[in-house]
């Protein structure tokens, strides 16, 4: 994922040797690979274990004690996840070997959406050593940080180590999305990007454009499953909005700076999210964000770049609405963006995390 690469390749940067250890999983669709392959990526030795098994995006590595093992022993441990076959087993190889590590939990920490009842069962029984044995927490936000002192952890054994925003863009407008839309450069768009999934209260979106007369909102990324898309489109039919919903698929990263860039609002209506990555790409390509109290990035981006509203399909409205009607407040709130992501830049955030990684060994 983008928030591990770019620590690895900081890190690398900076002086330190990097394993990153991780299923050969590509897409929900693809099989894993049976051999297992090592590659090099930013500078970082990148082990694509072979996963034989699966279920969705959990790839059971059978083979991953034995290459732990052959790898040079580590200093310090990062494990990224919970309730994931690798990082339970490098957590646990961990604590064997006697080997400090910090644990980044990803918002995983909280049951949500699917399973409450087996989740935290495996949270009360197999998986209560994957916290209870880490040297630190490390939380993209405070919001996440909250679920760890919820989930019973010391406070003092938590930190927050924000995400790391995209370098800034500057230049003229490229009409990228509305080229990609049809639409001429003064039709306001609304844009969201991720997975169409639940949670991500696109559903909220869909329905907050009744009321956005002449406005179009487009939703870009991959099904993320379990017929989110097919009730999306089924809720367009129904409201009679599809001249104005458009859910787009996924687009190549290389293209999505400047679908952010053109967009005249991103709005990430998310019930839950610790951190909320593509409203930091959003802010970075000077684009004003809508952004509910229920994303940890409404913590950076909350007056200077962005409306924080709650999860509330009215106040979302009410939100673009503002917007809409206010180019100043569109400007003034997009250089605040920008400005935000110039501050949290990822070779600062690299910086933090080295200061992470050594606060957990003088502890050790």
């Amino acid at each position: 994922m983008p928030v591990i690469r770019r620590l690895a390749g900081g890190l690398v940067e900076r002086g330190h040797v990097v394993d990153v250890f991780a299923s050969s999983l590509s897409s929900l669709e693809a099989a894993g690979s049976w051999r297992t392959r090592v590659e090099p990526l930013d500078g970082a030795s990148v082990h694509y274990l072979a996963t034989p098994l699966r279920f969705r995006w959990m790839g059971f590595t059978l083979s991953l004690p034995l290459h732990l093992a052959r790898t040079p022993r580590a200093d310090i441990a990062h494990v990224f996840g919970f309730r994931d076959p690798i990082g339970t087993a490098v957590a646990a190889w961990c604590r064997a070997q006697g080997i400090p590590y910090v644990f980044e939990g990803l918002g995983m920490v909280t049951p949500k959406l699917r399973k409450l009842r087996l989740k935290r069962l495996l949270d009360a029984t197999a998986l209560r050593g994957v916290l209870s044995g880490a040297s630190l927490l490390v939380a993209a936000s405070e919001l996440e940080r909250r679920e760890y002192l919820v989930a019973g952890m010391p406070e003092e054994r938590t930190v927050v180590r924000p995400n790391g925003f995209p370098e800034p863009l500057s230049g003229p407008r490229s009409g990228a999305l509305h080229k990609l839309l049809g639409l001429d450069l003064d039709t306001p768009v609304v844009l969201n990007v991720g997975r169409v999934a639940r949670g991500k209260g696109l559903e909220l979106l869909v329905r907050a454009a009744v009321g956005l007369d002449g406005a179009h909102v487009a939703l870009v990324g991959p099904d993320g499953g379990h017929g989110m898309t097919r009730e999306l489109l089924a809720l367009r039919e129904r409201l009679g909005l599809s001249d104005r919903v458009h859910l787009l698929g996924p687009l190549e990263p290389t293209d999505l700076p400047d679908v952010y860039a053109d967009a005249d609002i991103f709005a990430l209506p998310s019930s839950h999210e610790n951190f909320g990555m593509v409203a930091a790409e959003a802010a970075a390509a000077g684009t004003p964000v809508i952004v509910t109290n229920r994303c940890g990035i409404a913590e950076r981006l909350a007056s200077r770049g962005a409306i924080v509203v709650p999860y509330d399909e009215n106040a979302l409205r009410a939100a673009i609405l503002r917007l809409l009607e206010d180019a100043e407040l569109r400007r003034r709130l997009g250089e605040g963006a920008r400005a935000v992501a110039a501050e949290w830049s990822w070779p600062y955030v690299v910086s933090l995390q080295e200061e992470i990684y050594r606060r957990a060994l003088a502890g050790a």
